[in-house]
């Protein structure tokens, strides 16, 4: 079992940046995909963006170019970078791991971070 707590969001204007931290209570070094989702009203969840143990990455379209997802295993934190924010990128962001692929159903979920971009 692992507990992920994210933090970093807020309101920030448009063009701005954020950077989201999301800590785990125990190592992330076994757990092969770890993930950022996003969520806003109205809309289903989608994927922003994941990373294996190796270090390839996977982003949605929307914020290719924008957003950086990077892990660091000995800190047990998986981050996200965002900059040239944008109105639409408004939701409720949630740190995920777990499953052998992108594809696969994650198996840990944190309890998401507002971010709310002004325009």
């Amino acid at each position: 079992q692992v507990q992920l707590v994210e933090s970093g969001g807020g309101v920030v204007q448009a063009g701005g940046s954020l950077r989201l931290s999301c800590a785990a209570s125990r190592s992330i070094f076994n757990i092969n995909i770890m993930a950022w989702y996003r969520q806003a009203p109205g809309k289903q969840r989608e994927l922003v963006a994941g990373i294996t143990r190796g270090g390839s990455t996977n982003y949605a379209d929307s914020v290719k170019g924008r957003f950086t997802i990077s892990r660091d295993d000995a800190k047990t934190t998986v981050y996200l970078q965002m900059n040239s924010l944008k109105p639409e990128d408004t939701a409720v962001y949630l740190c995920a791991g777990g499953g052998l692929t992108i594809q696969s159903a994650r198996l840990w979920w944190g309890q998401g971070t507002q971010v709310t971009v002004s325009s």
